[in-house]
């Protein structure tokens, strides 16, 4: 009966692992799908404008400063935290 049990929850566990390795590999896939599209926009846009993709950075590392900024500024205080979390 335990040894029953045991397979059975063994079955389980692989098919859940299964699924994870399933779901890691399509996420992984769409990241890399995204990443060709971002790379043949910019590509195409640079050749119609060159110099798109340098300026697209820039505002791109703007935005990002700005809204870290805005995340810090607007993050409860606790005092629990250690200070390098806070």
């Amino acid at each position: 009966m335990i040894k029953e049990e045991r397979q059975h929850a063994t079955e389980k566990s692989s098919t859940i692992l299964d699924q994870l390795n399933s779901l890691k590999q399509e996420d992984e896939t769409l990241y890399n799908i995204l990443a060709v599209d971002v790379w043949a926009l910019a590509k195409t846009m640079d050749e119609f404008q060159p110099g798109f993709w340098a300026a697209f950075m820039k505002n791109r590392d703007k935005a990002l400063k700005r809204f870290i900024s805005e995340v810090i500024k607007n993050k409860p205080a606790n005092p629990k935290r250690p200070p390098f979390l806070r």
